[in-house]
């Protein structure tokens, strides 16, 4: 079976749980949709992991309700075993002793007949281990070791994936070696994904859905780019706030070594990508790197100036600063200026600026 024609009945995950360890308090309500990738996110220590292992069973005295589908594995007490889930971990955890095709064949074996969702062959193809299968694992590199480590999950046949900071452990040369094999398992399957991460890079090339998360509390959750834009977010106010913008691919000019992508009729220049039908992309950038201009900008430097309009302003007197949200077509962007600029520029929602964008990250 081919894994663009694995089907299942679609089931959206409800959890409304807390947990109490070790000094430190979980306290857990979202809904994930029963499609695509929902990133958990949030700085280091604040509860991602333990969020991920409570809702796979592995963590104890959770209290409240895991709802899958119709069935509630808090409540009816389900073992970790019988949730049917994937969980993928930050290290690979495969089996020195055997070779990649016994490592796959593992979760072949323990998984029920008819409970498989994807073949062995396709699942080999889709993570593009094919010529590792009769390699010792202790020759692959920490990107190939993940890459089996993902199919072998696959291979037990859940009905949910959990992926924990899986390149939490990789170097760069290996996050960028196996980003493109999430990307094609999340174009590929039906299976809803839980995705742990604190990199922006990650969450804004892979994410559909997005719950924000900050001790041991989930504050946010929903749609990827409208909850990043959400200003009254506490996420707004970290020093990695971001925004992400969809568009197409437009033009290129290898001469200037630009590609222009055009987000609802605005035009950004990125650096040259040959990315020609690849449909929509997208890019991330930084509220810090966008500086707000009452006129049109002359003889500057910066490659993206956009005539906008403010939305919102959202001040911060402790830091002494102000997260300002304008339009983009149908899109938004957040800006992060001084208090003092705001003021001397007297700047107010329904005014008519320029954004000078410093920076533009092309994510997918």
């Amino acid at each position: 079976m081919h894994p663009d024609e694995i089907n299942q009945v679609e089931k959206t995950l409800s959890v409304d749980l807390s947990l109490k360890k070790n000094g430190f308090t979980l306290q857990a309500k979202f809904s994930a949709p029963a499609k695509g990738i929902t990133a958990i996110f949030g700085p280091s220590g604040c509860g991602k992991t333990t969020l991920l292992r409570a809702i796979a069973g592995l963590e104890k005295n959770v209290t409240g309700s895991s709802q899958f589908g119709d069935v509630d594995w808090i409540h009816s007490d389900i073992p970790t075993h019988k949730r049917n889930v994937g969980y993928v971990f930050q290290r690979s955890h495969l089996f020195s002793h055997l070779d990649v095709r016994k490592n796959l064949l593992y979760g072949v074996k323990r998984t029920d007949v008819n409970k498989r969702r994807i073949a062995f062959d396709d699942a080999v193809s889709l993570l593009g281990v094919e010529k590792l299968i009769d390699k010792s694992v202790d020759t692959l590199s920490g990107g190939e070791r993940q890459r089996v480590a993902i199919a072998r999950a696959l291979l037990s046949g859940p009905e949910l994936l959990l992926l924990d900071e899986p390149m939490a452990a990789l170097d760069h040369q290996s996050k960028s070696e196996i980003l493109p094999y999430l990307e094609k398992l999340h174009q590929a399957l039906s299976i809803p994904m839980l995705y742990v991460s604190h990199a922006t890079d990650e969450i804004a090339r892979l994410a559909d859905f997005i719950v924000l998360m900050e001790n041991g509390t989930t504050y946010k959750h929903g749609p990827l780019l409208e909850t990043v834009a959400d200003i009254s977010s506490p996420l707004a106010e970290q020093a990695n706030a971001f925004s992400i913008l969809e568009g197409e691919c437009d033009t290129h000019s290898e001469k200037a070594l630009l590609t222009s992508v055009n987000v609802d009729g605005n035009s950004f220049r990125i650096p040259y990508t040959s990315l020609d039908g690849e449909g929509v992309v997208r890019l991330r950038i930084v509220a810090k790197d966008v500086s707000i201009c009452l006129d049109r900008p002359l003889r500057t430097s910066i490659l993206n100036v956009l005539e906008s309009t403010i939305v919102d302003i959202k001040d911060n007197e402790e830091k002494g600063q102000a997260v300002v949200k304008l339009t983009v077509g149908r899109q938004f962007l957040l800006a992060r200026i001084s208090l003092y600029s705001k003021q001397q520029l007297s700047l107010a929602v329904g005014d008519k600026v320029f954004a000078q964008i410093k920076a533009v990250a092309l994510v997918r």
